[in-house]
């Protein structure tokens, strides 16, 4: 197979690549992903918060995926799905990905798999980047089943519908493990807390007042897990305090009875392709080494998205995504260029997150409107007093304002769940709420959710469950299903 450009991985940042490398005149593209359906990482990501910079409005992760998948249909752009990219070569001035392809059938061995090869003028790198394991943690104990890695549990809940298990403690503050914290939480688990090692967060401020405030969940920071309970399954994890060198204090050790733990400890860009091709790599950020136009070492391969380095937001990645597209695109049109060997300084990437120390949440108000979680200050309120009086600073745009006079007197959050699929290619549906409910409403909802089985097919925006708990909002879908009759 010939192609002027491949992009290797069909999540946010190989589909942004590819519709702007489409609109820049490329029409010879090809997208290779490994898993069965284009969206990466997104279709898992069933919470709500992103497009806020992309779209201008608030989406959850299939729902913007799903932006992007239909901009790539619309262009009529090819894709390899089931496929994985096992090597890269260069010579001259052509690039050769070997690719496996899985048959329509399980195989019997690897002679099964179909291997093919794709020939291209120029390559996108979007292979996205995967999570710290346990075993790079050094903690000590067996390995019994109940371990997992957030990601990984959070793939087994909103794909395949299986809870991992009911008494649940997460190690690692990350997005994904408190957003983790929060699923497993209202999916009925007990639990029993987030352990941090630093003196801070890893995660975004909004996620800690959406994902364990409102739900009681303990943040316990300078704590980490000295050992772990249990042979064939999970027991228990032994917790204790840090110091300022992050060492156990051993006369701190708590023992926690839990059968699952998640593991949130970090990403890491996922490179072997990368170093297959011979592209250096940055130490920092343990992506490619690129110039301005995130072209790496190797002339005519490209690479953008958590492949270079891991971003906070995915409106990011489709935006460095649209740029690695039109540099490539460029490329193919001018030919060779001397700028393709230049490096960009490394520039070691600062930390987003101020440290709180002995945080009091209670006492302040975080606005949750957007991930900037801007620390409000309200005066001249009561409940006994009109809204009005209620003086609100420290926001720095009116979505701070509004949140606060509703969180002071009606708080509301939106919720996003899943709901089980019969007939369908997949065994759930991600939903969520079309409006806003009560906070105090959420679990009242979340029963009728768990209770009711929806029929495929699915269509996103397909109303499944009408004025849910009486609340007046209505459970869409955010993703499709298809039948398998």
């Amino acid at each position: 197979m010939k192609a002027d450009l491949a992009i290797i991985g069909g999540g946010p940042a190989g589909l942004a690549a590819a519709v702007a490398a489409y609109d820049k005149g490329i029409r010879n593209i090809v997208i290779v992903e490994r898993d069965k359906e284009l969206g990466g990482i997104l279709n898992q990501c069933i919470h709500h918060g992103f497009g806020l910079h992309s779209f201008k409005e608030e989406l959850t992760g299939p729902e913007y995926a799903c932006r992007y998948i239909e901009m790539v249909n619309e262009r009529k752009i090819p894709y390899l799905t089931l496929t994985m990219v096992v090597n890269i070569s260069s010579s001259g001035n052509r690039h050769h990905l070997t690719i496996m392809q899985e048959p329509q059938v399980p195989p019997d061995g690897l002679n099964d798999l179909h291997e093919r090869k794709i020939e291209a003028k120029a390559v996108i790198l979007a292979m996205g980047c995967r999570e710290r394991p346990r075993g790079a943690l050094n903690i000590p104990g067996f390995r019994p089943a109940g371990i997992f890695n957030a990601g990984l549990a959070q793939r087994f809940v909103n794909i395949e519908g299986y809870m991992p298990g009911r008494s649940v403690v997460v190690l690692g503050s990350g997005d994904i493990g408190l957003i983790m914290a929060r699923r497993m939480k209202l999916q009925g688990a007990d639990v029993k807390m987030v352990v941090e090692i630093m003196p801070y967060s890893g995660g975004l401020t909004r996620n800690i007042v959406q994902c364990l405030d409102d739900f009681g969940i303990p943040l316990k920071m300078s704590h980490t897990i000295i050992d772990i309970d249990g042979k064939d399954r999970l027991k228990g994890i032994t917790v204790a305090a840090v110091d300022q060198d992050l060492k156990p204090l051993s006369d701190t050790a708590e023992y926690v009875s839990c059968d699952t733990l998640l593991v949130s400890c970090g990403l890491i860009p996922e490179n072997e392709l990368t170093k297959a091709a011979f592209a250096d790599i940055d130490e920092v950020t343990g992506g490619p080494v690129v110039n301005e136009k995130l072209e790496t070492t190797v002339r005519g391969i490209f690479a953008c998205g958590n492949v270079l380095h891991v971003h906070d937001l995915v409106d990011n990645v489709s935006i460095e995504a649209t740029a690695a597209g039109n540099a490539a695109a460029d490329y193919i049109n001018n030919g060779s260029s001397d700028w393709g060997m230049a490096k960009r300084p490394k520039i070691p990437p600062k930390n987003r997150y101020t440290p709180i120390k002995d945080r009091d949440f209670g006492s302040q108000l975080i606005c949750i409107g957007c991930p900037a979680g801007c620390l409000l200050k309200v005066e001249n309120y009561s409940p006994q007093d009109p809204p009005e009086t209620m003086k609100v600073t420290g926001n720095s745009c009116p979505v701070g304002e509004q949140y606060a006079h509703k969180e002071m007197t009606a708080p509301t959050r939106f919720l996003t769940s899943l709901i089980r699929v019969s007939g369908g290619e997949s065994k759930v549906v991600s939903v969520k709420t079309n409006a806003d409910i009560p906070k105090g409403q959420i679990f009242a909802c979340m029963h009728e959710i768990k209770n009711t089985v929806a029929s495929a097919p699915i269509s996103l925006g397909d109303i499944l469950i009408k004025d849910v708990a009486g609340t007046g909002a209505d459970i869409v879908a955010t993703t499709n299903v298809k039948s398998i009759f």
